[in-house]
């Protein structure tokens, strides 16, 4: 490239750079991912590198960030609330320190300290005689916002230090810098109540900690679950530990909350270990990182290194993987699952997440793509965490070209183009057809499971097989499977096929309520399954129920009736039907007469959840249901009570947040008894 063409590209670099500082620190509505914009300030600093002449104030590697916003009172920070340079691999990081090694012989003596980056929202902290008097955003490191009211509202910031009377006494007058931000948890959880309740959830975890804390209204924002790091001073009139290990633990004793992933590191070996551990934990973390942040520990030393920029030599940002990225959604395919449903994914322009290349992401479901207006051709922001499939965040508006397409869901299954089911008020789509190929293998799967018809021996491999060679179309064929068949089979010997065959013919004489949770019927598991056999003694008499007659029965709303209706309707699935009641596979369900002094249970309602030490689930539910009592599998406010067993899920915090008594193991025996 010529010297002009160079210099018109460092211009271009520069006109980018600008514009999305704003739209990320000033606007929060960024165009652009976090990697992408790092690869545009490397470039740019590669250029001002070989150029150095052709660099001017207005440069973004001359400032920390965006201009603040007008509607708050703007606050001139103490000190410079400085960015950090960073590097993306440990190329990066080795040159860092030679960097420094020659210009200061000290370097190769010193300590540091590796703590996590978080991504949130800087903040800086006044204190004086131990009161806060003071917190703003970090604006462009020069000028920030006046937020001090929000942050109040934030519990995790102490209102006075020390917090504990017992700790150290704070200087008269101090700043601290730290990071506001949300959970990834409290994040899901907030998102799914704003969805809920009709609003629009932002996009990540920064950008509604941000959002929050530049909230006019403190009720809002203390309405939001912000948490706070604190991992810096930035002034201070007294005498504050030298070293940043040290001030992170004076820190920590004055009450404020500090990182916990925090490492020291006594020379620069370990800092090499470090950065190749800290892949591993960053998903341990329960708040978003996208990097880890490396120091000197002694602050004589990091200060006499001076800066380069906005950039303190003495730091360095070894950045992670960049988790999202944008990249063009060429178009929409669907899959179908077990069930049915229907689940549309994004197939990709080739984009490198994470240090995976990513041609395809969930898009959840028909709904999302029409509440986050995602249109084929749409540039699109895509996030992959660790093992989690990746999955569209929704679209970059702004990048719109005019030649955008909208999406419309599929009216027939794109496997068997059956028509398909869409009930009104549900999100999911369905496929209905029990012999849609591609829900067989995963039908079969349900069908000879543990909860359902209980063929022990054949597992997922062996049911791949079966459907790979054409022995079965449908779940009924697996009745008519002949040993002679199963022996041409790779695996397969005389012992393993007779014993395949006796678990097989054994299932015919499973309980209704097993078959008809073996039919995958949507919204029918095990408790649905057991609460229509207390009405329908056979399949005949459910395979002519109607919606009306279903609603009648507690638990089954109109959605579930009318699934339960439509898959008997099918022409299909009736067919499977006879070909079961061939095979000799027609349990009828014959209700026990039980006496008035085993329904000590009779009216409650029970939910399970963990592990008990003497009952399996399906014993629990047995018991309960014998003295009375019904099993649910979802908490409410109807709920009698929560069965807790060891290692609980979610329930728990369900059942405290709704008020439902927990009981024991011995505490059921109790109500029993």
């Amino acid at each position: 490239m010529d010297i002009l063409s160079l210099h018109q590209r460092y211009e271009e670099i520069l006109r980018e750079i600008n514009l999305h500082n704003y739209r990320y620190h000033v606007l929060d509505a960024p165009l652009i991912s976090d990697y992408e914009f790092d690869q545009l300030l490397v470039e740019l600093r590669t250029i001002e590198t070989e150029h150095p002449e052709w660099v001017t104030p207005e440069s973004p590697t001359q400032r920390a960030g965006g201009a603040p916003v007008e509607k708050f009172t703007k606050v001139i920070h103490p000190a410079p609330i400085l960015s950090l340079s960073s590097g993306y691999n440990l190329d990066d990081v080795r040159a860092w320190y030679d960097r420094l090694q020659r210009i200061d012989d000290r370097v190769d003596r010193a300590d540091f300290t590796v703590e996590p980056k978080i991504d949130g929202l800087t903040v800086v902290l006044h204190y004086r005689d131990g009161l806060l008097i003071q917190g703003a955003t970090r604006g462009n490191g020069e000028i920030g916002e006046d937020i001090t009211t929000n942050l109040k509202t934030v519990r995790s910031l102490p209102l006075r230090i020390p917090v504990n009377p017992s700790g150290p006494k704070p200087p008269a007058y101090m700043v601290v810098r730290g990071e506001a931000f949300i959970t990834i948890k409290d994040f899901e959880k907030l998102k799914k109540r704003m969805l809920e309740a009709g609003g629009k959830a932002y996009q990540n975890p920064r950008n509604t900690a941000a959002g929050a804390l530049r909230q006019l209204d403190p009720i809002l924002t203390a309405s939001r679950p912000i948490n706070l790091l604190v991992y810096a001073v930035v002034v201070s009139d007294d005498g504050i530990p030298m070293k940043q290990w040290d001030r992170l633990n004076w820190l920590r004793e004055l009450g404020f909350p500090v990182p916990d992933r925090a490492v020291y590191c006594p020379n620069f070996d370990s800092v090499i270990e470090a950065c190749q551990k800290a892949e591993a934990w960053r998903d341990q973390l329960p708040y978003e990182a996208d990097g880890i942040v490396i120091k000197i520990n002694d602050h004589r030393l990091s200060r006499d290194l001076g800066v380069v920029g906005k950039d303190p030599r003495g730091s360095l940002a070894y950045k992670f993987p960049a988790r999202e990225v944008t990249t063009i959604m060429r178009n929409i395919g669907v899959n179908v699952g077990r069930t049915g449903v229907l689940t549309p994914y994004a197939m990709l322009d080739a984009v490198e997440i994470g240090g995976v290349i990513v041609r395809q992401a969930t898009l959840h479901n028909f709904d999302y793509i029409s509440d986050k207006d995602i249109r084929i051709g749409d540039r699109v922001m895509v996030k992959r965490a660790g093992d989690v499939i990746p999955y569209v965040i929704g679209p970059v508006v702004d990048a719109r070209t005019g030649e955008e397409r909208i999406y419309e869901p599929p009216h027939v299954c794109p496997v068997c183009s059956v028509p398909v089911e869409h009930l009104p008020g549900e999100v999911a789509w369905f496929c209905v057809n029990a012999a849609c190929p591609a829900q067989l293998v995963r039908n079969l799967e349900h069908f000879v499971s543990r909860g359902a018809m209980d063929i022990v021996g054949m597992g997922i491999r062996i049911v791949e097989q079966l459907v790979a060679e054409g022995l079965v179309h449908d779940v009924a064929d697996l009745y008519t499977l002949k040993g002679e068949d199963l022996l041409k089979l790779e695996g397969f010997a005389e012992k393993k096929v007779d014993n395949l065959l006796r678990s097989i013919e054994a299932s015919k004489a499973q309980p209704l309520a097993r078959v008809i949770n073996a039919l995958g019927i949507r919204g029918v598991g095990e408790v649905g399954a057991a609460d229509l056999v207390r009405f329908y003694p056979d399949l005949d008499t459910l395979s002519r129920t109607t919606v009306a007659e279903l609603m009648s029965i507690e638990g089954i709303g109109p959605n579930i009736a009318r699934g339960i209706v439509d898959w008997f309707t099918r022409p299909v699935n009736r067919q499977v039907l006879e070909k079961l009641k061939a095979a000799g596979v027609w349990p009828s369900h014959k209700p026990s007469q039980r006496s008035e002094t085993n329904q000590a249970l009779a009216g409650l309602t029970f939910v399970i959840t963990g592990t008990l030490p003497n009952y399996s689930r399906e014993d629990l539910k047995a018991l309960i249901e014998a003295h009375g009592g019904k099993v649910t599998d979802s908490i409410s406010k109807k709920t009698s009570y929560l069965v807790v067993g060891e290692n609980p899920g979610s329930k728990l915090d369900k059942a405290r947040s709704l008020g439902v008594p927990q009981i024991d193991e011995d505490g059921l025996n109790r109500l029993i008894s």
